[in-house]
């Protein structure tokens, strides 16, 4: 099982992001447990899927505003309706890691689990997400149109560019990294959590 912890960088100087993250995240469909405000400009939630998990926490520190613990291990059960409620090791460690990713230069850490396969998670979501977090502004906006499902010419046309700019974007931003980069991260969270993701690596 996992939980993920995640806390707003720079809370004091800026805007409370908490609510647009929760809306943007209501429905979705891997987590066991939604996302739900815990303290502050902190959230919480519960997933059972590698996939979903290393999905969401890529995106999360790509974004620049959100430090993203992650807890591999048990939690009692049954599991509360409100995620604030939960209890068990997985929580723990994930507070414990939401702490330490917020003394990284990539903010992601990983906790509990299986060593050394905890460690490893660990390394390739913070490689991971340092790519897509350096990103400029212009590859990720590409990068976002081709995670619809797009072809790159159609995503081309989207942007109102040609297709020699949208693959020029493209390969600045390092785009042809990302699916098998996230299959390595959810591969090795599975391993951590001692299970194979029921919902596949694609």
């Amino acid at each position: 099982m996992f939980v993920l912890t995640v806390d707003q960088r720079g809370s004091r100087t800026d805007v409370d992001r908490v609510d647009d993250l929760l809306m943007s995240t209501a429905r979705e469909p891997g987590l066991l447990r939604p996302f739900e405000r815990t303290a502050g400009d902190e959230v919480q939630g519960v997933a059972d899927s590698a996939t979903v998990v290393a999905r969401l926490a890529i995106m999360l520190v790509a974004d620049g505003h959100w430090s993203v613990g992650i807890g591999i291990g048990g939690v009692d059960l049954p599991l509360p309706m409100s995620t604030r409620s939960g209890r068990g090791p997985a929580f723990v460690d994930a507070r414990e890691a939401v702490e330490s990713a917020k003394r990284q230069r990539v903010p992601i850490s990983v906790r509990g689990g299986v060593a050394p396969w905890t460690h490893h998670a660990q390394t390739a979501a913070r490689l991971l997400a340092d790519v897509a977090a350096g990103r400029s502004d212009h590859g990720a906006e590409a990068v976002r149109v081709m995670q619809t499902g797009v072809t790159q010419a159609e995503g081309a046309e989207i942007l109102g560019i040609t297709p020699q700019a949208m693959s020029q974007r493209l390969r600045s931003a390092r785009w042809d990294i990302d699916d098998d980069g996230c299959r390595l991260v959810t591969e090795l969270l599975s391993r951590a959590d001692g299970t194979t993701d029921p919902r596949g690596t694609a």
